[in-house]
């Protein structure tokens, strides 16, 4: 008995050395699995957004499609699957950190604290952090918003930024959370909320695909300008390279800016109404010269 049991341990022992080599090492990890597995948002449109029965859809879903293709040339496996799993903003890191997803393909920030845990492909995005009101609320500034209801998404860092910005200096206002994006928007739309602080695409992507658009209206100053870029494990150098070659490539192929202009600045599915946000400044520089600088360089 002592003799098995000392088998059955060092077996998993040796299985659990396995999982953990291959969360360091996720070209092994996706070749051992026949599969990578792209976590993603449903309403983070028009970064990722779902179109419904499991079908995800937006600009950085396509950007990680490339992604994926990278990495099947790398591992030389034309039919390797690509698999989508639902993240939330409170679940996306651990699920990442722990092998359950290899890429995570949403609306995620670039910030010092979260490249502690994990790595950044280059800026594909640059937010800016906004509110959204009711066209009829007569908001248009956040200095109106005391005494009011300001809705974000739990996980996120939106009223943190709102709390920090010297406009907010003496507004009292009560915090409401949605479980995610399209939860949030719902607060606003359904009158529970006045206000709901978030990325401009984001408040544009749900606003686009809301029963009456025309009701609702992205007001009020700039509260931050964050970079939002794919998100891998870090301390993986093979991974990295294979990543990263393939977002640089694309940005010097053109191949970005249109995949920008195709999500950003035309019709979109499933309501074929364009977000029209033309590219930034900041965009534009961030694809000119690629880098993972988090959002603390972006307040300097």
């Amino acid at each position: 008995m002592k003799l098995k049991s000392a088998f059955v341990l060092l077996a998993a022992t040796a299985a659990a050395a396995t999982v953990h080599a291959q969360a360091n090492d996720t070209l092994a990890k996706v070749r051992g699995a026949g599969k990578i597995v792209i976590g993603t948002r449903d309403s983070s449109a028009p970064l990722a957004y779902t179109l419904g029965e499991g079908r995800y859809t937006g600009y950085h879903v396509e950007v990680c499609n490339r992604i994926a293709d990278a990495v099947k040339a790398n591992l030389k496996l034309p039919n390797l699957a690509t698999e989508y799993t639902l993240v939330t903003s409170q679940n996306r890191i651990p699920l990442l950190t722990n092998g359950t997803i290899d890429l995570e393909c949403g609306s995620t920030t670039n910030n010092a604290t979260r490249q502690q845990q994990v790595a950044f492909a280059p800026t594909t995005y640059v937010t800016n952090v906004r509110i959204a009101v009711k066209v009829n609320s007569g908001i248009t500034s956040i200095s109106q918003l005391n005494g009011k209801k300001v809705a974000t998404t739990t996980g996120t860092t939106s009223v943190q930024v709102l709390r920090k910005h010297e406009r907010a200096n003496g507004v009292n206002f009560d915090e409401v959370f949605g479980k995610d994006h399209a939860d949030s928007f719902l607060l606003l739309e359904s009158g529970r909320a006045d206000a709901f602080v978030m990325d401009d695409n984001i408040l544009a992507g749900n606003i686009v695909n809301a029963k009456t658009p025309a009701d609702f209206r992205i007001v009020g100053e700039t509260l931050s300008e964050e970079p939002i870029a794919i998100m891998y494990r870090k301390d993986d150098p093979a991974f990295k390279k294979v990543v990263d070659d393939a977002v640089i490539g694309m940005m010097k192929s053109g191949e970005i800016e249109r995949l920008y202009n195709k999500w950003f600045t035309q019709p979109i599915p499933p309501r074929n109404v364009a977000v029209n946000m033309a590219m930034t400044a900041s965009l534009k520089n961030a694809i000119a010269n690629p880098n993972d600088k988090p959002a603390e360089d972006y307040r300097k």
